[in-house]
């Protein structure tokens, strides 16, 4: 089986599994608690589908490196040189809500830092987006299989998505910026879920998504998604791919974008 098939295939097989765990919300057993900053909130579900989606993907690769988002980092003896990065719950806040916007984020990466496959899968909004380097990106919804191709190019009224930091002080900087980057754009969303955004810029709902401070596994599977859908993407790169990614202070300087190349110009280098 060719490698990428492979991967792709674990990836969604592991995203599935950690969706399986959300799609069973009980409103009246969340667990939530709060993990630092204010609205940065963390449900049992967070941690019982990070356990899944790492039971799967440690059963099919057992050499493989897995950092989560509530486990950090974990390596086997002899790591083979691919890492996964996975969000359990990206949307948390949502997920506490009981608002759709919530998925299960699953990517890896090969020995050089090159995402090789990506799965977002959202339980409540009953979609699977999947992409693999070099085959383009797909979305399965209630049976139906479609190849995504970005936003539409010269659409009348653009809407522009992004999303706004914990930390005041970041946030602050990004209400600054927002004018600026509204530029041409008729409005502008906020999810709640990068992962999701970069997915809806790949399957053209929305025209462009940029965002300033992203952790790796808010945009490893997404971003991944719209650059084999033909979106223009950027995003940070990783420093060392068995270290868990960039260090914090590229990941807070640096922007996630997606959108037509046509508005590619209009997100900070």
């Amino acid at each position: 089986m060719d490698l990428t098939v492979e991967l792709l295939a674990v990836a969604r097989l592991a995203a599935a599994a950690g969706a399986a765990v959300l799609a069973s919300r009980n409103g009246d057993a969340l667990g939530v608690s709060n993990k630092g900053d204010a609205g940065d909130w963390v449900t049992a579900y967070d941690v019982a589908a990070e356990d899944a989606v790492r039971r799967a993907i440690t059963a099919a690769r057992p050499q493989d490196t897995i950092t989560g988002e509530e486990h950090g980092t974990t390596k086997p003896e002899a790591p083979s040189g691919y890492r996964w990065s996975i969000d359990p719950l990206d949307g948390t806040t949502n997920f506490i809500r009981n608002i759709v916007y919530y998925a299960t984020s699953v990517a890896v990466a090969d020995p050089d830092g090159v995402w090789l496959a990506g799965v977002v899968h959202a339980p409540a909004l009953e979609r699977v987006y999947y992409a693999s380097r070099g085959q383009g990106a797909w979305l399965e919804a209630r049976g139906r299989v479609t190849r995504l191709e970005g936003p539409v190019a010269g659409r009348k009224g653009q809407i522009l998505a992004t999303g706004f930091s914990y930390d005041p002080t970041v946030r602050a900087q990004q209400a600054v910026a927002l004018g600026g980057l509204m530029d041409g754009f008729a409005d502008v969303r906020r999810l709640g879920s990068a992962a999701l955004d970069l997915c809806m810029v790949a399957d053209g709902t929305i025209d462009a998504f940029g965002e300033r401070g992203l952790n790796e596994h808010d945009f490893s599977a997404g971003a991944l998604i719209a650059e084999e859908a033909g979106c223009w993407v950027r995003r940070p790169r990783l420093t060392s791919p068995l270290r868990g990614g960039p260090k914090d202070g590229d990941r807070l300087a640096a922007w996630t974008c997606a959108a037509s190349l046509e508005l590619s110009g209009k997100f900070p280098l």
